[in-house]
């Protein structure tokens, strides 16, 4: 038996008035999720413990096996594991996005946050101007490391853990209230801003239409991270298939393959099909026995809060990924389980994530169902099939 998840992040929301009170994924065009659901185990499952923050970081953790309660040591870690930084016991991580103010005459505090990802910047752009903050800001005591588009990391030797915001919770908003309370972080954004603001390279995204990358900001903070080999905690040999560090920092400290996909951008025009091959031929060719097929676009269409772009992210995932999984492991003749989930909610509503139970689908090769029901998050939580224990998930994938 083979295994595979796919996850589209963020995908789950709430019911939108304008979509006749259907949430993007009961809305949107799913005729494979449609088909599957038809034949598989559906329901909801609490990726998110009680008193932890709704994050992609402990909501991944929690469908891979890890429960974050014992796991989790920040967000900024695990990425620092994909970008290849070794930590020492006492550094600390933190996340440092490179995102959009509002371009006026405001003082540096009374500015607004207009994007978190800059137009979704390029790994390109977003090095030079890394590079531009590194020669004025980088000291021994703070390096910079560039990641993709636009998430990077700031490593604080022998620093302290401090609770920062996420800019994707404060989307246009004054940022005065919510800059860090220490001053040498509230200085590097400030200064962020006069370097980057007139860099050659936003004069040049202005003239374009794009959001200007101009200010840094700092969140996620975290420790070295600790995780069991995956390997050896559920006797499988899995690969991860992502194009956000997040994702393949968390494989990485799991010990697993991690699958680099040309073109994978993390954007809504990702490569799609590069990605669904990779998982199978993973399987398939490389004998892996479970592969984990990570999708980021829905959850930024959530953060932009575009409706349209969210239910086409999600028709994408079930034409572009979904379909050509299932078709190829059902024409090799091999069973497999394979389930479909978000990790967490990333409603229109409010832009950013939320606690709230995801639908999840599990479908047996070996064992097919014969239901009316499809699969969306109001018929999930009337199947009356609920997992309270995310972590707990995986061993239900696996049959434990």
């Amino acid at each position: 038996m083979k295994y595979i998840i796919v996850l589209g992040d963020g995908m789950a929301d709430e019911p939108i008035e304008m979509l006749g009170g259907k949430t993007p994924l009961e809305y949107a065009d799913t005729p494979t999720m449609d088909m599957i659901s038809s034949k598989s185990e559906i329901g909801i499952v609490h990726t998110i413990p009680d008193g932890m923050k709704p994050g992609s970081d402990t909501a991944n953790l929690s469908v891979m096996g890890y429960d974050p309660e014992k796991y989790y040591s920040g967000r900024s870690p695990l990425e620092a594991l994909s970008i290849g930084v070794d930590m020492k016991d006492t550094d600390i991580a933190l996340r440092c996005n490179i995102i959009t103010v509002s371009d006026d005459d405001l003082p540096y505090e009374s500015k607004t946050i207009i994007d978190h990802s800059s137009s979704e910047i390029s790994t390109e752009e977003a090095s030079v101007l890394i590079d531009a903050v590194r020669a004025e800001l980088e000291t021994d005591e703070y390096k910079f490391y560039v990641g993709t588009s636009y998430r990077h990391l700031l490593i604080w030797d022998k620093g302290e853990v401090l609770d920062f915001i996420q800019p994707h919770d404060i989307l246009t908003k004054v940022i005065g209230e919510y800059l860090p309370k220490q001053n040498v972080f509230r200085e590097m954004m400030k200064k962020s801003y006069d370097i980057l603001n007139n860099h050659p390279i936003n004069i040049k995204r202005a003239e374009k239409g794009l959001n200007k990358a101009n200010s840094l900001w700092f969140w996620g903070a975290g420790t070295k991270p600790a995780l069991d080999s995956f390997e050896e905690k559920n006797n499988k040999k899995g690969a991860m298939i992502s194009a956000v560090d997040l994702l393949k920092g968390i494989a990485v400290g799991a010990k697993m393959k991690v699958i680099n996909v040309e073109g994978a951008n993390a954007t809504l025009h990702t490569n799609y099909e590069g990605k669904a091959m990779a998982g199978v031929n993973a399987i398939l060719k490389d004998d892996f026995d479970f592969a984990y097929i990570h999708v980021e676009s829905p959850d930024e269409m959530g953060h932009q809060g575009s409706i349209e772009n969210k239910i086409k992210a999600i028709e994408y995932l079930d034409r572009r990924v979904i379909k050509i999984v299932y078709d190829e492991m059902k024409k090799s003749g091999i069973d497999f389980r394979m389930a479909i989930l978000p990790d967490h909610p990333t409603p229109i509503v409010c832009r950013t994530h939320t606690s709230t139970p995801v639908p999840y689908m599990i479908y047996d090769s070996t064992n097919e169902l014969d239901k009316s029901w499809s699969y969306n998050e109001r018929e999930g939580r009337e199947s009356g099939n609920y997992i309270a224990e995310g972590h707990k998930f995986i061993d239900k994938l696996f049959e434990k």
